[in-house]
């Protein structure tokens, strides 16, 4: 049996590399080694750090010891028995975490296009959860967007609503680099954040008096909903594309009832398993549309990468994102 190596939280705040037992391939099954994987900030960090209420959904996913990761690119070195759509030497993308190879069915795998850098693949799981959260706001040829917090969901979501006929799309954030990066996202606009006063009457002016059709709130930060919220024109939609990490505080008479705003959930989980005729775009045919756009370069994401590692230094990783999380995108740990 063979062996390998995963990066795993056995409590906050700590990262071990442990060895674990990969298997061979059975019936249609494949064996995959590691090119890269995607760190996702957002989940992962908030894992790391454990930084979440005691009692709620996140405690119930984080329990430690926690294995972090879900975009997982490698390459095909073994195939089993009745295995037809996957051929040795192919490159996947799969859900699996930060493992140096692994087994895995094969049909829980998308192949990835030969004219795709395997970073570029790398995007392909936080794409389709932007990709299912930019059609569940069901964005109009020019209605006005505002996506509040520009971290790597953030930009992808500003990408694609600017796809989807968005305008104008207004980034929010903090961080002047990341306003930056918007910009080559497809932002028409960018705010910089922290004084919300300033930035309802930039959106008021950037939107001829309306505010926002759309606002998706990336931060997870609690604190902002409620103010976030307010940058949506009477009966707009307000997309909760982040995973907030508490409850917040929000006067639903006077931000919700009286100016009728919608407010939409959109959390990974809404991809349906299968395609259906009532909804037929699944995770994995979210995936593939977002190959397709890189295949056809109708979209590009080399410029979210802001940092790369090896695997093996991720215990340093983490606190580098943890002290410099502004400064930081798109960030990937090599596996070769």
């Amino acid at each position: 049996m063979s062996k390998g190596f995963r990066l795993v939280f056995p409590k906050p705040k700590t990262v071990e590399i442990e060895e674990v037992d990969v298997g061979e391939p059975g019936r249609g099954q494949i064996l995959v080694e590691t090119e890269c994987t995607l760190i996702s900030t957002g989940t992962e960090m908030t894992a790391y750090t454990g930084d979440f209420p005691p009692r709620s959904f996140w405690a119930e996913y984080v329990r430690y010891p926690f294995v972090p990761g879900y975009s997982n690119i490698g390459r095909v070195v073994e195939v089993g028995e009745d295995v037809t759509n996957i051929r040795l030497g192919d490159i996947v993308a799969s859900h699996m975490p930060h493992i140096t190879s692994f087994v895995i069915d094969a049909e829980k795998v998308v192949p990835v296009p030969k004219n795709v850098g395997c970073e570029e693949a790398a995007f392909s799981t936080i794409a389709s959860i932007v990709l299912n959260s930019v059609r569940l706001s069901r964005i109009g040829l020019g209605e006005s967007v505002v996506i509040v917090g520009l971290g790597p969901l953030g930009q992808l979501a500003t990408m694609f609503s600017r796809f989807s006929g968005g305008y104008p799309v207004i980034g929010v954030d903090l961080s002047d680099k990341r306003l930056e990066i918007a910009l080559k996202s497809g932002a028409n606009r960018i705010i910089k954040g922290g004084e919300w006063d300033k930035v309802y009457g930039d959106v008021r002016n950037m939107t001829k008096g309306r505010m926002a059709d759309v606002v998706f709130e990336v931060t997870g930060n609690p604190k902002v909903i409620p103010y976030a919220i307010r940058l949506c024109r009477e009966m707009g939609r307000f997309i909760v594309l982040s995973s907030p990490r508490g409850p917040s505080l929000l006067d639903f008479h006077d931000e919700v009832n009286r100016p009728s705003r919608v407010i939409i959930g959109t959390h990974a989980t809404s991809q349906p398993s299968v395609e259906t005729l009532v909804y037929p775009w699944s995770r994995r045919r979210n995936i593939e549309l977002f190959f397709d756009l890189l295949s056809e370069r109708l979209i590009d994401v080399k410029h979210l990468i802001t940092h790369r590692f090896n695997w093996d230094e991720a215990g340093e990783v983490y606190k580098f994102i943890l002290e410099n999380r502004l400064e930081t995108l798109g960030i990937i740990l090599r596996f070769k």
